[in-house]
């Protein structure tokens, strides 16, 4: 299969999370950066989904699953250990619904990859379902590579971009954004020395004004 790579923007969508064991749990953490409304199906749940619950960042559903559960949902988790409940899940959801089946034994719309995210910096690596083990190798890599300080970096990035943009077209702007890239500016980042950034990034305005 041929996954084709997205992301995509759920705030404020319904996600269903059909179970409530490990794999529930994982679903979950990899879904609240976003706003999407969260909604677990499952009759027990884990002592971490229960603590989501309570701070708000879950809705619980303590039952057996049933087809309306389904109703609104953007996207949907199969994510039980009873292939029954998932085959009723997949029965139930609509074709223009997103599902994915933990245990691939059915129709999987889509998988989740390993994420690295820093601030809005945001890398993902899969192997599409071929070595989990490769996959959680690669991202501990990637974690290391990329550290906390990317999402500040980032951060400089979009408001040094948005600077240029408002002052500058054709070749100036074309220069500055490529300037931006220059490795010296991740490093004061690194170094907790923002503001050099700040007074750098105003020399080099000056200079094409």
């Amino acid at each position: 299969m041929n996954y084709f790579p997205l992301l995509m923007n759920i705030d404020f969508k319904k996600v269903v999370i059909v179970g409530g064991g490990h794999v529930a749990r994982q679903k979950v953490e990899a879904l609240l950066p976003t706003k999407a409304q969260l909604i677990v199906v499952s009759p027990k749940i884990t002592e971490t989904l229960q603590r989501y619950v309570h701070e708000g960042f879950v809705t619980w559903r303590n039952k057996e699953f049933e087809p309306a559960d389904l109703d609104d949902a953007s996207l949907i988790f199969a994510v039980t250990d009873d292939e029954e409940v998932n085959n009723a899940v997949e029965e139930a959801a609509q074709h223009w619904q997103l599902l994915s089946r933990a245990d691939a034994k059915g129709r999987v719309d889509f998988i989740n990859p390993a994420v690295v995210r820093r601030g809005e910096f945001v890398v993902t690596v899969s192997t599409s379902g071929a070595s989990p083990g490769l996959t959680r190798k690669m991202k501990a890599e990637l974690e290391e590579q990329f550290g906390e300080p990317y999402a500040e970096y980032v951060f400089f990035l979009k408001q040094a971009r948005k600077q240029i943009l408002r002052l500058f077209s054709g070749e100036k702007k074309k220069q500055l954004l490529a300037d931006l890239l220059e490795p010296q500016v991740l490093q004061w980042i690194e170094q907790g020395e923002k503001e050099k950034c700040n007074a750098w990034l105003q020399q080099k305005i000056g200079e094409q004004q």
